[in-house]
């Protein structure tokens, strides 16, 4: 049996979904940001999306090998782009 999702904050939600639909985000940035795994991922996606955006975003993923590191180029150590949180 898997572990239970906990439970988070609005904005960490917001994040959690946010890095999930970010196609070069892996699944490890995640857990190891947010302490989630792959599959508390998908089940907080299921809850949260609508069902049709739910099915597109499993579509996506599942082709993507960017998002397990495991799958990722050699070269590649980030999860996100350099210019993706600029400072104002």
């Amino acid at each position: 049996m898997s572990k239970a999702t906990p439970e988070f904050s609005e904005s960490e939600l917001s994040r959690i979904i946010e890095m999930a639909w970010e196609d070069r985000t892996p699944f490890d940035a995640i857990e190891s940001s947010h302490g989630v795994s792959e599959k508390q991922v998908i089940a907080i996606m299921r809850k949260h999306l609508k069902s049709g955006s739910f099915r597109l975003w499993r579509k996506r993923v599942t082709s993507r090998s960017t998002k397990h590191v495991a799958k990722r180029a050699e070269g590649i150590t980030r999860a996100y782009c350099p210019t993706q949180y600029k400072q104002r």
